[in-house]
């Protein structure tokens, strides 16, 4: 190492060791495939010097045509001036060799996930790059930890775990191993902030944040059809149309490719040496057993054929809304639902009572909890589903046990159609699907916080930007009550008695915190 090379390393660094890389310092990129080619896009725009390196001969060159072909699209639709174009143009070149790396100030790999790949090549940059020069991995499922642990300077390694596509996706996972050293961290977060992304920070742990805490959206979707309860058109449009969340799990893993979420789910699950809480499906297994990988296979879940239709979600027929409904107590999060009924000219009466809704009919409507309709002996219950926004919702999902009549649920689901929901019934369920889904993702996300993973901040952030959920699961649960996400797991749990839906300490603590601080308000 020559020691002009360390010095224009270091003189890419800010003063203070800990802020983002100067936009003239180097960075080099290694794997050139839909990955790197983004990551270089970024920090090009961004105003650095990049270079692309790739272990096949000729890649780079071809990543480097390709990269240059992305501007001209971004200046054909008026995102990038031509000048601005041609200038980053000229701050792209291909390496030939690893050694043509060497004055780099950022290194970020992107190359295959396999762990002694990446390690021998971290071991060879070592002997290449400066001192002050920052190591990153794009790593999605290895631990970072390991992946430097042959390192003699382990302290400048660091996770940089952008999301696909890069150019356009805000999110950026800075993950510290455990030798990580905090200012290289630091100056890894600010240089991702400096190129327009939104960063947050986390430990090296299995699934970093979103991997980790998104295992319950598709896992519980799973296990809902895995009960025969519904389908998964239905199970989709209760999470879009109720949840408000993008897309339904089975449609987002026909996309993502279904070898490829259940490898991740799979290796979480293993990392956490057999978690109950992360198993994986082996309905999801056989899926992939068959070749029916989703989109790019032309069969998951759904069919892509040419012509073919998706199936329709379960949607109950009209139904005539009954003329008044009793309040008996308060409904929780559920509560808009009086305001909402009331404007669609329904007669509400308020009286006492453990909350729930009682029909003209004698059955009753109650907010899902973890327990079954079949369980009330003496009563007709139907039980609807959490809605992240009842007045926004298009959908509402039903569920009901064989002892509850047909006049019940025709009652249930005529006044939810009073209300312009579209109605799915679905089989007796513990939880139902929103509700169950959206309290498993704030255990594990609680959890994750409390065991020092990231702040309950960056946890939200990043499963809102990494996955496109319309609220962090931890703000969605405060909002519905951490008292009541417990309760729920807790009834969860009585029902199915693996550990699964056990409330984790982090969820059960918060609980009671808010239920000592609602009764010292109420002294």
């Amino acid at each position: 190492m020559s020691a002009n090379t360390t010095v224009q390393g270091s003189d890419a660094v800010s003063a203070d060791g800990a802020g983002p890389i100067d936009p003239t310092g180097t960075v080099a990129v290694v794997g050139t495939g839909t990955m790197g080619q983004g990551i270089a896009q970024v920090a090009l725009v961004a105003g650095h010097p990049v270079r692309l390196y790739d272990s096949a001969p000729g890649r780079a060159e071809e990543a480097v045509s390709a990269v240059a072909g992305r501007l001209d699209r971004l200046v054909e639709k008026g995102r990038l001036g031509p000048e601005e174009r041609d200038a980053a143009v000229a701050r792209l070149h291909a390496a030939g060799e690893l050694a043509e790396l060497a004055d780099a100030a950022l290194v970020v790999e992107a190359i295959v996930e396999h762990l002694p790949v990446k390690q021998r090549l971290f071991a060879d940059l070592e002997e290449i790059v400066g001192a002050d020069t920052v190591l990153a991995t794009n790593t999605s499922s290895l631990s970072v930890t390991a992946i430097a642990g042959g390192l003699k300077r382990p302290g400048r390694f660091v996770g940089l775990h952008f999301f696909n596509p890069a150019p356009l996706l805000p999110l950026v996972e800075v993950v510290s191993g455990f030798a990580t050293d905090p200012d290289a961290a630091t100056r890894t977060y600010e240089t991702a902030k400096r190129w327009g992304k939104t960063p947050v920070r986390c430990t090296d742990t299995p699934g970093f944040i979103v991997n980790r805490v998104a295992r319950p959206f598709y896992a519980e979707a799973l296990r809902i059809y895995e009960e025969g309860v519904a389908d998964p058109a239905t199970i989709d449009a209760a999470l879009r149309e109720s949840g408000g969340f993008r897309m339904g799990p089975f449609e987002l893993t026909d996309l993502i490719g279904q070898d490829v979420n259940e490898a991740v789910t799979r290796s979480v699950w293993e990392s956490f040496h057999q978690d109950p809480k992360f198993t994986p499906s082996l309905a999801q297994r056989r899926l992939v057993e068959s070749g029916r990988l989703g989109r790019k296979s032309g069969h998951g879940w759904y069919s892509y054929a040419e012509g073919a239709r998706r199936p329709e979600p379960h949607t109950a027929a009209p139904a005539k809304a009954p003329g008044t409904i009793t309040v008996r107590g308060g409904l929780g999060p559920a509560q808009p639902l009086v305001d909402l009924v009331e404007q669609a000219g329904i007669t509400v009466r308020r009286k006492g009572g453990t909350g729930y809704i009682a029909l003209p009919g004698g059955g009753r409507l109650h907010l899902a909890d973890g327990e079954t309709s079949f369980e009330f002996l003496n009563d007709e219950v139907v039980y609807f589903d959490l809605a992240l926004d009842y007045a926004r919702a298009s959908r509402i999902v039903l569920s009901t046990g064989r002892r509850t009549s047909e006049e019940t649920l025709a009652e249930a689901v005529g006044l939810f159609q009073a209300l312009g929901k579209q109605v799915s019934v679905i089989g007796d369920t513990p939880g139902m699907i929103v509700a169950r889904t959206v309290a498993m993702l704030a255990d594990i996300a609680a959890d994750a916080v409390d065991r020092g993973v990231a702040s309950a901040e960056d946890v939200d952030t990043a499963m809102r930007l990494g996955v496109n959920y319309p609220v962090g699961p931890l703000e969605w649960a405060e909002s519905i009550g951490y008292a009541g996400v417990r309760d729920l797991l807790g009834n969860l749990h009585e029902r199915y008695p693996t550990g699964r839906y056990a409330p984790s300490l982090a969820l059960a603590r918060r609980g009671y915190d808010e239920e000592a601080a609602e009764a010292e308000e109420k002294r």
